[in-house]
């Protein structure tokens, strides 16, 4: 990092709660051996400021020097995210849209860490689609053979998608709803079967009481959706609306549809047909 770099405040208060809390929680002694590791020699002890009080000053005193860049390095060291290096990457994405107005931004190589030019910064407001966007946009249909899976299989699914086609044709939203459920299930269970050591080492693969991995086939189709987003086959907006159509499919029940007063409509039917396709087509780029 150049040594006159300097981080605006904002920047520079991200800092202070990364290091105080953030990362992990220092006390005031293992704040003074923190700082006293980047060259300070100071002793905890009686009268000694806050925590909040101590950061900020340090911080101030080491802005513009060497002494700054070894200090984020060390917030940031992964050997102090071993296991959680998401949760390391996660903190430098966030404290980066603060860099980001100081021309910089911190960079992760495996163990590595270093500094970079930061990019352009984007102030384009990310809009959350909504269930109406979803229903309203008009998605390329991606063909079951393109997923890649077994052959029998693919058949069976391809089938099923035909009479999706024809429900909906007819109007008739339970019946499509419902195969449209379980043909995501299908593929989703398909993916799993192809990638068995991914899927079952995943945080949200189900466990059952004794704490194995449940076999896949007793997997729920929540199950296959969370996992299936964690391993990044799914996006997020798949996930949410995936979760959508899985209650849906739910009223397949007679008295379960009956208790909730749902009686679906065309719209619905639309809504879910549309999950399918899509996460068919992010499914499509995984195989």
């Amino acid at each position: 990092m150049n040594k006159n770099m300097i981080l605006n405040n904002k920047t520079l208060e991200k800092l202070r709660l990364l290091i105080n809390e953030e990362t992990e929680y220092r006390s005031g002694p293992q704040l003074v051996s923190f700082f006293n590791d980047l060259g300070s020699k100071d002793i905890y002890g009686q009268g000694f400021p806050s925590r909040w009080v101590y950061t900020d000053n340090k911080l101030s005193q080491i802005n513009g020097t060497p002494e700054l860049d070894k200090c984020i390095k060390a917030v940031f060291a992964p050997v102090n995210f071993i296991s959680n290096y998401d949760v390391l990457d996660k903190h430098i994405s966030s404290f980066n849209e603060f860099l980001a107005f100081d021309d910089w931004k911190v960079v992760r190589t495996g163990k590595e860490i270093s500094f970079t030019k930061a990019d352009k910064i984007n102030f384009e407001i990310k809009r959350e689609v909504n269930e109406e966007d979803f229903i309203n946009q008009e998605f390329d249909e991606t063909s079951i053979y393109d997923l890649n899976l077994d052959g029998f299989i693919s058949d069976v699914l391809n089938s099923r998608i035909q009479e999706i086609k024809a429900n909906l044709k007819a109007n008739a939203p339970l019946s499509a709803i419902v195969i449209i459920g379980s043909t995501l299930e299908g593929i989703l269970l398909g993916y799993a079967s192809k990638n068995p050591k991914d899927f079952n080492q995943a945080k949200a693969a189900p466990k059952d009481k004794e704490g194995k991995i449940k076999y896949h086939h007793d997997w729920s189709l929540s199950n296959f959706i969370d996992v299936a987003h964690e391993l990044r086959y799914i996006q997020e907006d798949v996930k949410k609306f995936s979760h959508t159509l899985r209650d849906f499919r739910n009223y397949i029940h007679p008295y379960e549809q009956m208790s909730s007063g749902f009686n679906p409509d065309i719209h619905t039917a639309k809504l879910c047909w549309n999950v399918l396709k899509v996460a068919m087509m992010q499914l499509a780029k995984k195989k």
